[in-house]
């Protein structure tokens, strides 16, 4: 095995020219910090335990480093390692697995090894540790609230470093509340705007007769009904995006939250094809669909304060604005023969945040690609979005819908 390794660590000790088990020490020795070391240096320490080449170490071994080493790790990670060594049913651990958990790199298969062991955590919860300080507290805050396993908990919570923020939900939020003001300033109006006669002519609004502008679909979320339809969104997406991507990311939750927006504005043009639509409903009912059903789904294992009244909450500020959605919808219309703006945007929120949501929230750092759930609701959501775009370019002339004119 000395043949083998890097010139700096063979002469960087007698103890090495004197005997090959000595060699080994000093080349683990060596490695300073063992989460921050490249592949290949991880290579050498591997083939110190694999003589043979055969590619894999037994856990036994395994468990040898992570002792060895234990000081350099965070302790809630080293707690989760030696968890992983003491589940493996085979007796043994390969080298990308090797490579993947000391670069802090989290596979399905290693979620699945966690779970199926018998060995039960035991050092006290996250929830009983003192000493914290307010950012720590509040990371430890985020975790309780979104993720419903201890492990999960506790590897978020030594893995958090807020570098990138959730600049997504906070980005979106921000760019909402400014066009809101804008139009305010124009229309002279921020309470109820959408009654006022020009409203429908803004450019970013969805509106039958401009469904070819396909832009629409998506810019809608930039206008609101008024200060009371804002308001509610902003508090709902702050309140429960911002946890959410700091926990899963803004890739994901940027997906969910657009996938809503998408499937809002399609279902409006499929289910209610006379009237406009305007709001971020669909996406802030995404995220908080998915975000009460994993709850729900993960009862016991969630351990937020108050979650059953906080949910009972949630669902009376969700149920109040769709309820004012639907009042709106059907009362006498500022511009006719133009309804006021549908409702349907918040029913196509709430079916991706079950589905596709729920499948995102549940599956913290694995690969979704490994869920056959995922590809089944994936499949589900483009085959609707390919048969909303053909209805719309068929179905309207084909029913001869007598729509509202163009604003």
């Amino acid at each position: 095995m000395g043949d083998r390794l890097p010139e700096p660590h063979a002469s960087s000790s007698p103890a090495v020219a004197a005997s090959s088990e000595a060699e080994e020490i000093e080349v683990l020795d060596s490695e300073d910090v063992l989460p921050m070391a490249a592949e290949d240096h991880w290579k050498v320490l591997f083939d110190q335990f694999d003589p043979d080449n055969t590619g894999y170490i037994s856990t036994e071994k395994f468990r040898s480093l992570l002792q060895r080493h234990g000081s350099e790790l965070d302790p809630h990670k080293l707690e989760v390692l030696l968890a992983l060594a003491d589940s493996n049913s085979e007796g043994r651990i390969c080298y990308q697995d090797f490579v993947n958990l000391m670069s802090n790199k989290r596979s399905n298969s290693f979620r699945q090894a966690i779970l199926q062991g018998n060995r039960r955590l035991c050092s006290k919860a996250l929830l009983e540790e003192t000493g914290l300080s307010l950012s720590q507290r509040l990371i430890r805050h985020v975790a309780y609230e979104t993720l419903p396993r201890e492990i999960d908990r506790k590897w978020y919570y030594d893995s958090y470093t807020c570098c990138p923020p959730p600049w997504f939900m906070i980005t979106i939020t921000i760019v909402e509340v400014a066009f809101f003001l804008y139009n305010g300033v124009v229309l002279d109006r921020f309470v109820l705007q959408v009654s006022h006669p020009l409203y429908l002519k803004n450019a970013l609004l969805y509106h039958p007769q401009l469904r070819a502008q396909a832009w629409r679909y998506l810019t809608y979320i930039f206008m609101h009904a008024g200060i009371e339809h804002l308001g509610l969104n902003v508090v709902l997406q702050l309140l429960v995006g911002v946890p959410l991507e700091m926990v899963h990311g803004a890739a994901r939750i940027s997906f969910v939250y657009f996938a809503g927006v998408v499937a809002g504005s399609l279902a409006v043009s499929v289910a209610d094809m006379r009237a406009p639509v305007v709001g971020s409903s669909g996406g802030v009912y995404a995220l908080v669909s998915a975000h009460l059903a994993n709850i729900v789904m993960n009862w016991s294992g969630m351990k937020c304060q108050f979650k059953l009244l906080r949910m009972a909450v949630a669902l009376i500020c969700m149920s109040f604005e769709f309820g004012r959605a639907v009042w709106l919808r059907f009362h006498p219309s500022a511009y006719p023969p133009c309804p006021h703006p549908s409702f349907m945007a918040h029913l196509g929120g709430v079916m991706v945040g079950i589905t596709l949501g729920v499948i995102i929230l549940r599956n913290y750092e694995q690969r979704l690609q490994d869920q056959t759930l995922w590809w089944i609701f994936l499949s589900i959501y483009v085959i609707f979005v390919l048969f909303a775009i053909f209805w719309n370019i068929f179905a309207y002339s084909l029913l001869d819908l007598k729509l509202p004119p163009p604003p």
